[in-house]
C-alpha cells in the first residue's frame, strides 16, 4: 500500500507526506531524521489515507498542498 499522511507539529503547524511504510517514515520523522520536520519533534500523526496506487497517493498528496486542498484538510480532516 501507499499512504497520504498529515503529521502535526509540535509548533503546530502541519506536515503532508508519501510514504510506503507509513509506521517506518512516523518513526524517521521522531527520530530526526527527516530535515523538514526534526526542529518540530515530536510529532503526530493525525490522519492517513491508504491507496494501492503510488500515483494516486501522489496525487492526493499533491492536492492537500495546494490552496484548496488546504482548505480541505482544515475543513475535513483536521
Amino acid at each position: 500500500m501507499h499512504y497520504t499522511y498529515l503529521l502535526k507539529l509540535n509548533n503546530g503547524t502541519y506536515y503532508t507526506g508519501f510514504a510506503t511504510d507509513l509506521r517506518e517514515r512516523v518513526a524517521r520523522h521522531n527520530k530526526g531524521d527527516v530535515p523538514h520536520t526534526k526542529k518540530f519533534r515530536p510529532v503526530k500523526l493525525i490522519y492517513y489515507s491508504a491507496f494501492k496506487s503510488k500515483e494516486k497517493a501522489l496525487e492526493f498528496e499533491k492536492y492537500l498542498k495546494s490552496g484548496s486542498g488546504i482548505a480541505f484538510r482544515n475543513k475535513r480532516l483536521i
